[in-house]
């Protein structure tokens, strides 16, 4: 089993206006978003398709940053593209048009290369793909998925059915409202360990996050950022650098580990907003990460 990370989602190309400016087919899509940001602490093997109109740029700085393509499949048709609009709070984003093209008949068939990485990640997709994706891995050490409030509405018995068999679970608060039919977040984050999950991390945008175990609840502030310009895939940064501060530490049962994670996956998502697209994360130095990330522990005393 091979330390590496294999991420499973979307990769998109992305076209967002927000009060600061806008951008164009940018690179996009969670499993992009999420490698950018894994990619710092460990090798990551990217699984996603992509149309023949996919930038050769974009395959090119995925690979300066330590991210394996080979099954990142380029197939007939045009990539998955997303456009929206975030209004001055950016609290939530506008979808002004949704195209799934080549990406609606996302199947993925794992190499044994990809079947033996020993993280797993599932981004946002269908809970039916995360699961079949599950049951063709080998035995990695560590799990973990993400979903949103569309799979939760549609189809709740087979996310439910995957939560039995993943280790972490990253949700947002209302998206945890939605699933377990409680209001109070800590309340909701509990019943979820019940469903399966060890550990649950709830995303609360510039509240901050949770980390609840079964013998832990700790909050984590948001960095304060002062220009948000593009919050578009914080979410999925943020669960690259958490998967990928334990994959390279080990012990991901250990609660310092967790704690540790959480900050990297605070620190990183915070960069992520500073720019459109991965422009921030793919520019940004390891001096400026670990420089934040002190800070930021030394503000909690992590």
């Amino acid at each position: 089993m091979t330390k590496e990370i294999l991420v499973v989602g979307s990769a998109a190309l992305d076209s967002v206006e927000t009060i600061h400016g806008s951008t164009t087919d940018a690179a996009g899509g969670s499993a992009i978003h999420f490698s950018m940001s894994a990619s710092r602490f460990a090798p990551v093997r990217i699984v996603a398709v992509v149309g023949t109109d996919f930038p050769e740029e974009y395959l090119e700085l995925l690979h300066n940053h330590n991210v394996n393509t080979e099954e990142l499949i380029k197939t007939a048709g045009n990539t998955f593209r997303w456009h929206g609009r975030y209004d001055q709070n950016f609290k939530s984003a506008e979808t002004l048009s949704t195209c799934l093209n080549v990406f609606e008949n996302f199947s993925p068939e794992l190499s044994e290369q990809a079947k033996n990485c020993s993280s797993l990640f599932l981004a946002n997709i269908d809970p039916d793909i995360q699961y079949d994706v599950l049951k063709q891995m080998k035995k990695p050490e560590i799990t973990a998925c993400d979903t949103m409030n569309y799979w939760i509405k549609l189809k709740n018995d087979s996310l439910k059915k995957l939560l039995r068999e993943v280790d972490i679970l990253f949700i947002n608060d209302e998206e945890a409202r939605q699933l377990t039919g409680i209001f109070n977040v800590i309340t909701a984050a509990r019943k979820m360990l019940t469903c399966g999950p060890s550990v649950i991390i709830v995303k609360r945008g510039d509240a901050g996050s949770l980390l609840v175990t079964g013998d832990e609840l700790i909050p984590f502030p948001a960095w304060p950022v002062e220009k948000v310009v593009d919050p578009t895939g914080a979410g999925d940064t943020f669960g690259g650098a958490f998967m990928g501060c334990l994959t390279r530490e080990g012990n991901w049962k250990d609660i310092s580990v967790l704690k540790k994670a959480m900050a990297y996956a605070t620190v990183l998502s915070s960069f992520n907003v500073e720019d459109f697209s991965v422009r921030r994360t793919s520019r940004v130095t390891a001096e400026e990460v670990e420089a934040r990330f002190r800070k930021y522990v030394g503000n909690l005393k992590v």
